[in-house]
């Protein structure tokens, strides 16, 4: 009886000391150690041009312009942005012929909040910008109805030119936008404009229609939009390195 005790306290122990022997073996397989990979990344200064204003002027009779825009990076997620630019617009229509044109800029920042890979430079960005312009608007003709002319329903057009210079405006604009690499440094844009006008220089008896870099302003709401598809390439000047840490299992 005693044999018989003796023999299962041994087979008890033997059993225990397997399974301690398994969970361990076990869990030095699974054992995992991290790995560090080093990247570099570009940082400079990046250059371009709004290719939907070039587009604009060869099709459009009634518009003309241009727009430089630029970007420096900072820190891995910020970048200090702006645009540069001319334009011309003409407006018609049964009322009135008018002609604006001038300069603007506009300054700010950008966030990407898109998480790039190994080495990658892609942007999923948002940004804030203020812009100013200063233009001048000319009123070509303009239609007026008169009750006592009963030829062509009453209505004739004046032709009297009329420019009015040192007209201003400023507004800050909300941007939303993705560039990405589409050869080495060279990169592909498109992003869309939610602009609100803080204020604005206009002529005495006569509104602004149209602000360079703004767009139109004549329904009467303080706020407007717009878009844009840019190219533009990256000017590297310095590169800092990107880490990366992964988990692998342990070799044997």
């Amino acid at each position: 009886m005693k044999t018989q005790h003796m023999y299962a306290s041994i087979t008890r122990s033997v059993i225990l000391l397997l399974l301690c022997s398994t969970i361990a073996l076990a869990q030095e397989e699974t054992k995992t150690v991290k790995d560090t990979l080093v990247f570099k990344q570009k940082y400079g200064l990046r250059i371009g041009a709004d290719i939907s204003k070039l587009a604009r002027t060869f099709l459009s009779d009634d518009y003309t312009g241009f727009e430089l825009i630029g970007d420096y990076r900072l820190t891995k997620r910020i970048y200090l942005a702006g645009e540069l630019g001319n334009e011309e617009q003409i407006l018609e229509n049964e009322v009135l012929h008018n002609t604006t044109k001038g300069s603007y800029f506009k300054a700010g920042i950008d966030m990407n909040f898109y998480q790039n890979w190994l080495d990658m430079e892609n942007m999923i960005y948002g940004g804030i910008r203020i812009g100013a312009s200063t233009f001048t608007q000319t009123l070509n003709s303009y239609t007026i109805y008169d009750i006592n002319n009963q030829y062509w329903d009453g209505r004739y057009t004046v032709e009297n030119s009329e420019e009015f210079s040192g007209l201003t405006a400023l507004w800050t604009e909300l941007q939303i936008g993705l560039k990405a690499e589409i050869f080495n440094n060279f990169f592909a844009g498109f992003n869309v404009q939610l602009k609100v006008l803080i204020s604005d220089k206009a002529p005495g008896d006569y509104e602004n229609l149209y602000v360079p870099g703004y767009n139109r302003t004549y329904d009467s709401s303080r706020f407007g939009g717009g878009y844009g598809f840019n190219l533009s390439y990256l000017v590297p000047i310095f590169k800092k390195d990107k880490i990366i840490i992964q988990e692998k299992e342990a070799e044997e």
